[in-house]
């Protein structure tokens, strides 16, 4: 859909630092993570909680006790007004992406003026979990536990694995182990530049964390591996199918994390003063055979240039989600992206996918790196399991 009824406007944006698999961030809940995310959104922004107008939260695993819970949770924890709407939406790993796209149509049906979204995951507290014991077990009876994680990243309707979808598409673009690894090292490495000189800043909030030894502050991606080697990648082994492609070391990283976006229209901008970092020219969301759902980036690219009039060239800044090395690699072999243009501070191989954080995390870094870079337009993509792919394109309002 290209915006053209009324401007929809980017005011703030944040993540929090992601936090490895069961690591520093395990014991904050996803309401938890989001309300970080989102009281540093709203503080960068010099924006009143009090002023949002609808909450609009991205989450997939509902992993916590109060999971269903969470968007108006939210909400009310930061201090917005009791009668603002609240909504949890599930695309999956476009839920972030999503979450922007439902805020926008809160501003365009002009339902709201202000609208708070986000993403946000906890993946390492995926239950475990017993199927049918509220009919009772009987006596002597056992029954398996179900690692919710897991089986969530199985596609039932195909009978796959996500990791086989990247498989099914390294088999049809010929993307060769070789060269996943050599994008997986360059994931880490761009992810380490950009670190190093501090060009991830303006995107991240730090997390308190609360020990015997008092509170710190986690400031910094979790997951990154900046000294791994050509040689490590290649020693290790493939996970999904024999003599495959995808590795533990170019696939994803499964991780916690929450990242917010504040948007705008027209009018709330100039009644609250508010700074537009970006505006939100269009999207588009598409299907695709779900035995790939890895190139489902590549039809809601096409969809959204072409709603928004614009060609994949004028694009200065490309964000793929890194699901897959072999994935992201054949998006960008089947629409020509110039690598340079591409992930250019690193992704999800480096500094992890917590699944609906990552589509608001991809926003957020667009937003801060097309200002930062004087660049004009960027483009934000993911894949979505179950065959889907989601795209939304940004203008930097300042050039």
């Amino acid at each position: 859909m290209f915006l053209s009824k009324q401007a929809v406007y980017v005011v703030a944006a944040k993540r929090t630092p992601f936090g490895a698999f069961c690591g520093t961030l395990k014991n904050h809940t996803a309401t938890d993570l989001q309300e970080t995310a989102c009281r540093a959104a709203l503080a960068a922004g010099n924006i009143d909680p009090a002023a949002v107008d609808s909450v609009t939260i991205g989450n997939v695993g509902q992993s916590s006790r109060d999971a269903i819970y969470i968007a108006r949770h939210v909400g009310l924890r930061l201090g917005c007004r009791v009668e603002v709407p609240a909504l949890t939406v599930n695309r999956l790993c476009g839920s972030g992406f999503q979450a922007l796209v439902t805020g926008a149509h809160d501003l365009l049906a002009e339902d709201a003026e202000l609208a708070l979204t986000g993403g946000t995951e906890n993946m390492t507290q995926f239950p475990h979990v017993v199927r049918g014991a509220r009919l009772g077990l009987k006596f002597g009876e056992t029954t398996e536990l179900e690692d919710s994680l897991w089986t969530g990243v199985h596609d039932a309707h195909v009978n796959m694995p996500m990791a086989i979808t990247a498989e099914n598409l390294a088999v049809k673009y010929g993307i060769t182990r070789e060269q996943c690894d050599e994008f997986a090292l360059a994931s880490q490495r761009n992810w380490a530049a950009a670190d190093e000189s501090g060009g991830l800043a303006d995107e991240l909030a730090s997390v308190g964390i609360r020990s015997r030894r008092g509170e710190t502050s986690f400031t910094k991606d979790e997951h990154p591996r900046v000294d791994v080697t050509p040689a490590a990648l290649a020693k290790l082994p493939p996970v999904f199918k024999k003599d495959g492609v995808v590795t533990a070391g170019n696939a994803s990283g499964i991780c916690d994390g929450a990242a917010s976006v504040v948007i705008a229209s027209e009018s709330a901008v100039s009644r609250l003063s508010l700074t537009p970092l970006a505006r939100v020219v269009g999207y588009f969301v598409a299907g695709c055979d779900p035995t790939i759902m890895g190139i489902g980036p590549v039809p809601a690219i096409r969809g959204a240039l072409q709603r928004c009039g614009l060609e994949l060239g004028s694009m200065d800044l490309v964000e793929v989600n890194e699901a897959f090395a072999a994935q992201t690699l054949a998006v960008a072999k089947e629409l020509g992206i110039n690598e340079t243009r591409l992930n250019a501070c690193g992704g999800a191989i480096a500094m992890g996918h917590p699944l609906a954080a990552s589509g608001s995390r991809i926003i957020a870094h667009l937003v801060h790196q097309l200002r930062r870079k004087s660049l004009r337009y960027g483009l934000g993509s993911a894949c979505i399991g179950g065959g889907q792919g989601i795209a939304v394109v940004l203008e930097n309002t300042s050039v």
